[in-house]
């Protein structure tokens, strides 16, 4: 029996074929660009979700019988929000969870609701334009043709469930950050459909996270090369999907992923575990538990834009040499010691999220002078994203979270540099996996158990799991990064702390 992980991100979509021992057959990634039609916003047509979804599916079956897959499991990105019709055809580009035009959106629902109200309900910490709520209201204000005609609002999960099923579903675990769904009831939030102007069955039905959806439909199958017979299942946001992926399923266990976004989760066993209400409480896929997930939107690509910018010279060698020029990125930032020689950066290239929570911040480089080169610049990136996560694992230990160790996880964990680097700015182990891509490997275990390959998901955990490796911090740093980790605060608080 093989099992095929699913998982739609920000910037592309990974396809991987599992065996029930968590062996991997194939990873397959398909990138797709963002439409910014200005500076806060962010859309894609929704059919490359499906364009990338086929194409990744049938290069990861290139030597797998079709015959021998029998269960999909299916996680995306939260809040980007689709208007479909009755037949899931997109009526215009996606808002992309990036995007931030819904200011004015966000706004309203705050003078209608008390934000510590809408936390205990939905886990969200602040009303921002991020949330779909806000986009769905967005769209009803300022294109009332496109939401009349709307059939459905849905989140990317939905879309490719439909597009694979033809059933309109969704789970708690990707609609939880949509700012429409009560966390501890586990169902539509009525008031809040009310104010924006929705009704539920404008919506996806709910299911459990973990649960079969239905089997692939004719179409779908002939598209993607698959039998029909294929069971598919709803494996929530990538974030929970990825929990699952680096074995984080029970309290006490925290992980990180830096692909295009830095995400760090924690397990935890009630929703209502953080009294200043500053940490997002998401629905894990783990059966009634949570997660802490403080989330900084430009994470990785943040080091992306940097590669696609000035990483020319990189991206040629690469493609000469056969190397990655993330590595090659990663080369040149080893040459410069611990803190950059004063240079500093905030990396909000799209707003700060987790724990700041200020749609108006901007990317910033701070300090640099003559002496600094290109090397110093992107060693700058990667630190910055070590203190975004620092912030978030201090906020977590000042309210009983213990930090014993950090496992590792996405694309940054390909970086042995970047990973020390977290060690010691973090001043605890990182441990890595076997597997990085945890979001589609966590589709694969969620999809072996739900067609009975494990008898549940601590079995299924232990069989597909594997970890790889251990980073103690380095103690000749502490210095260095301490006060590297002193300015970068210091520079956000002059900058947007009024």
């Amino acid at each position: 029996m093989l099992f095929l992980g699913i998982d739609a991100g920000t910037t592309s979509l990974k396809a991987g074929l599992f065996d029930e021992r968590g062996n991997a057959r194939a990873i397959v990634n398909e990138e797709y660009a963002l439409v910014t039609p200005a500076a806060d916003q962010a859309e894609l047509d929704p059919e490359e979700y499906w364009r990338a979804c086929v194409n990744a599916v049938r290069r990861a079956m290139t030597n797998a019988p079709r015959d021998e897959i029998v269960g999909i499991g299916v996680s995306s990105q939260g809040e980007t929000t689709i208007a479909v019709d009755a037949n899931g055809r997109a009526l215009r580009r996606a808002l992309v969870w990036l995007d931030n035009r819904a200011s004015d959106q966000a706004r309203q629902i705050a003078e209608r609701f008390d934000l510590k109200r809408v936390y205990e309900i939905t886990g969200d910490p602040e009303i921002v334009p991020t949330w779909t709520a806000c986009k769905i209201l967005w769209l009803k204000q300022n294109e009332p043709e496109i939401f009349q005609r709307a059939h459905k609002f849905v989140l990317v999960e939905d879309f490719l469930l439909h597009r694979l099923t033809g059933r309109f579903a969704t789970d708690g675990a990707v609609a939880c950050t949509s700012m429409l769904w009560d966390i501890r009831r586990g169902a539509w939030w009525d008031e809040m459909l009310a104010f924006v102007g929705i009704t539920r069955e404008r919506l996806s039905e709910p299911v459990s996270p973990g649960d079969v959806v239905g089997t692939l439909t004719r179409e779908a199958a002939s598209e993607l090369g698959l039998s029909p017979k294929a069971r598919v299942v709803a494996c929530g946001m990538d974030q929970a999907a990825g929990a699952i992926g680096a074995g984080n399923i029970a309290p006490g266990m925290i992980s990180e992923s830096t692909g295009a976004a830095l995400a760090i989760q924690a397990t935890m066993s009630k929703s209502d575990l953080d009294p200043t209400g500053r940490l997002p409480v998401y629905v894990h896929d783990v059966r009634d538990a949570f997660l802490f997930v403080p989330v900084c939107n430009t994470g990785g690509m943040t080091l992306r834009w940097f590669r696609d910018q000035f990483g020319q010279e990189e991206m040629r060698v690469a493609r000469e040499h056969n190397r990655d020029a993330y590595d090659l990125l990663g080369e040149l930032a080893a040459t410069v010691e611990p803190g950059c020689e004063g240079l500093t950066m905030l990396p909000h290239l799209a707003g700060a999220f987790s724990p700041e929570y200020n749609a108006d911040a901007r990317g910033v480089f701070y300090g640099f002078t003559l002496r600094h080169t290109k090397a110093h610049f992107a060693r700058a990136i990667l630190e910055s994203i070590a203190f975004m996560l620092k912030r978030n694992l201090d906020l977590m230990q000042s309210l009983g979270v213990a930090v014993r160790e950090v496992r590792s996880t996405g694309g940054g964990a390909k970086s042995p540099l970047w990973l020390q680097i977290k060690a010691d700015v973090i001043g605890a182990p990182v441990i890595t996996v076997e597997q990085e891509d945890t979001a589609v490997l966590g589709d694969a275990i969620l999809a072996a158990v739900a067609s009975g390959a494990h008898k549940n998901l601590d079995d299924a955990c232990a069989a597909m799991v594997r970890l790889r490796g251990r980073l103690e911090p380095n103690a000749a740093t502490r210095a260095a990064y301490a006060d590297a980790f002193a300015r970068y605060c210091a520079v956000y608080e002059r900058l947007y702390v009024r």
